[in-house]
């Protein structure tokens, strides 16, 4: 690998986001740039580098020993980047994980922290769960989160802190034709013998698969089986009209074509939403996100205990821990 005089910042990001992706439809989206952009910015530099970065087919993408190499020094110079920048006042942005673009309230506390402080960056990543998110987190590839806290992996809990910001009643979206379709609110006894699809075999959101387990234990509600992994909205609506099965979700969950959302009930089982980032996190955006979770919970009531209230022990315990 040959050295050249200078490198541009932008092309170390692409390099080391298709790095961590291994992909790069997912790291031109990260990056908020065209798929065709990452790559040229990743031949020009294994051009300057003389190098080959990454083997290329059509099912995978993978690093070659000059990319492994290089890796741990992109990552080092990126970051004496951001610090310097930080010092002389320009932050680099806030990362913050949404999950999705469609999660209502990770959502509107963003745009109510970009409010609060118009100076800063706050730029939005999407990893589609908190555990896919909690990596990034503890590895500072990322800055803040939203979602299920105890349904972390105890050894990154210890890496990571969190606020609670909302309990969210959850759902169930079923098929036009479900014999429970025509109820304004599904009692959980009424799902005995359905199964359900919550997320099992995704390696981003065992959180999620592990929160259904603790509500469907002894209620005779089985859990799907794992489905082909399906990235974006579109893929993943259409390998759940395939299977057909009800999804369990939360109330604000976005409309599918063909299927009907409907309140759970008889307990109302509520999802622990909380804020979440690395510990030892200092940026001049973070206090805003902070607060503005903080006065949405409020505002909305978003921490207010229904009567019927269910949440899974071990998350009462780590909340009650919390306060």
């Amino acid at each position: 690998m040959s050295a050249p005089r200078h490198l541009d910042p932008r092309l170390l990001r692409a390099f080391v986001t298709v790095a961590e992706e291994l992909h790069f439809t997912r790291a031109a989206a990260r990056l908020y740039i065209a798929q065709q952009a990452l790559s040229r910015d990743v031949r020009r530099l294994e051009r300057e580098l003389g190098a080959e970065l990454f083997l290329r087919s059509t099912r995978q993408v993978t690093l070659t020993a000059d990319g492994e190499r290089l890796l741990p020094y992109a990552r080092r110079a990126l970051q004496a980047q951001d610090e310097l920048l930080a010092a002389f006042g320009r932050a680099r942005p806030l990362l913050v994980d949404l999950n999705f673009p469609e999660h209502v309230t990770a959502r509107l506390v963003l745009d109510r922290a970009r409010e609060l402080a118009p100076e800063q960056e706050l730029m939005a990543r999407y990893e589609s769960g908190l555990t896919g998110a909690a990596g990034e987190l503890a590895a500072g590839r990322l800055d803040a989160s939203f979602g299920r806290f105890a349904g972390l992996d105890p050894a990154l809990r210890t890496q990571l802190e969190h606020q609670p910001v909302r309990y969210e009643p959850m759902a169930i979206v079923l098929p036009e034709d479900h014999r429970l379709a025509s109820l304004e609110a599904v009692p959980l006894a009424a799902l005995a013998g359905d199964v359900v699809y919550a997320g099992a075999g995704n390696p981003r959101t065992p959180e999620w698969t592990d929160l259904a387990r603790r509500l469907f234990d002894g209620r005779g509600i089985a859990i799907a089986p794992p489905a082909p992994l399906a990235v974006g909205d579109e893929e993943f609506q259409r390998i759940m009209a395939k299977m057909r099965n009800p999804i369990l979700a939360v109330v604000d969950f976005p409309a599918m074509p063909g299927t009907v959302l409907r309140p759970l009930i008889d307990p109302v089982p509520l999802s622990p939403v909380s804020l979440v980032w690395r510990k030892g996190l200092v940026h001049p955006g973070f206090d805003a996100l902070r607060r503005a979770a903080a006065e949405i919970a409020v505002e909305e009531g978003w921490l207010a205990w229904p009567s019927e209230g269910w949440i899974p022990a071990i998350d009462a315990d780590m909340i009650c821990t919390h306060n």
